[in-house]
């Protein structure tokens, strides 16, 4: 099964609710109090949880990513998705979470 999911705050709250009505388990920003936060923080708070980020944010976790891998430090997978209707995104992560495992994504960036 795929790692838990977390949204930044610039996705829509509806694909979390899309998402967990297919069995996966989401978690979006403002549910864990972490609204207004820095991109580097929302990234290190979706790896202390060893959740999967899914973000718009393409230029700033890119530039995070590479950071955490000069650093030699662990993420649980970048998600870009192109700015699209929530349920067009919760479809394209749906068939995206059936073909890969949590274990897969550690350290990924994926673009949907």
């Amino acid at each position: 099964m795929f790692a838990k999911t977390y949204l930044d705050e610039n996705i829509s709250v509806v694909v979390a609710e899309i998402l967990r009505s297919r069995g996966f388990e989401a978690v979006t920003t403002q549910e864990a109090g972490n609204k207004g936060l820095s991109d580097e923080q929302q990234l290190e708070f979706a790896s202390d949880n060893k959740m999967t980020i899914l973000t718009h944010d393409r230029t700033d976790y890119e530039d995070l990513a590479k950071n955490y891998f000069a650093e030699g430090k662990t993420h649980y997978g970048i998600i870009i998705a192109y700015p699209r209707k929530p349920h067009i995104i919760a479809g394209r992560l749906s068939s995206f979470y059936n073909r890969f495992t949590a274990d897969e994504m550690t350290n990924q960036i994926i673009y949907i």
